[in-house]
């Protein structure tokens, strides 16, 4: 029970730090910019800090969105393992975090850079890792769909049907599967959230 417990520390530590929003942060200190107004989408994440912020500003913030990620489930991975059941919910809290942040009223960001943090932090672990890479590439290359939101909802469907056949360590599947979840429902959000957008506007000029 003790060392169950102990998964409490990581769990916490993990959804606080995915909490910070350095896709909103780093933007508002670097170029005082507000990224939520100033992105088409107001998503506080990587990809509008590099179109809003520049190549600088983009890449502090892929590198602490990533470490936020890494930092908390490598320590617990190190340290306590990843036998326990509990592991599914410190691979998951970095993700939740910055999906739905206690800093900003549970607001947040769409979760793409920490969740591969997460899986990086596995590492050597690396079969969960590659798998969700070449998801990505398959949407984005060989089989490519244009809209971001929609290939990313893809990806992540196809690398929790992937994993069901290729992760075998439960903890980490269910982890894995609960990410997942996230993504695709904050996607899908985002995504209907648009389309209702442009259907409004459709009327607004029709009228």
């Amino acid at each position: 029970m003790r060392t169950d417990l102990s998964y409490l520390f990581y769990i916490l530590l993990g959804y606080l730090s995915g909490s910070i929003l350095f896709g909103y942060e780093i933007p508002k200190i670097w170029k005082g910019i507000d990224i939520r107004e100033d992105a088409e989408d107001g998503n506080p994440g990587t990809f509008n800090a590099f179109v809003c912020g520049g190549i600088g500003c983009g890449i502090f913030t892929l590198l602490a969105d990533l470490l936020k990620g890494i930092i908390p489930v490598a320590m617990c991975r190190n340290k306590l393992g990843m036998a326990s059941l509990w592991f599914m919910f410190v691979m998951a809290a970095p993700v939740l975090g910055h999906a739905f942040s206690v800093f900003h009223h549970y607001h947040g960001g769409k979760a793409i850079a920490v969740s591969f943090g997460v899986l990086i932090g596995l590492l050597p672990f690396y079969r969960p890792l590659l798998l969700l890479i070449i998801c990505y590439l398959l949407f984005s290359l060989l089989l490519p769909i244009k809209s971001h939101a929609k290939r990313s909802m893809i990806a992540y469907l196809c690398f929790a049907a992937v994993s069901l056949f290729w992760v075998k360590e439960k903890a980490v599947l269910y982890g894995i599967l609960f990410i997942c979840a996230v993504v695709v429902y904050k996607h899908y959000m985002a995504q209907t959230a648009k389309e209702r957008q442009e259907e409004s506007r459709r009327k607004w000029r029709m009228e």
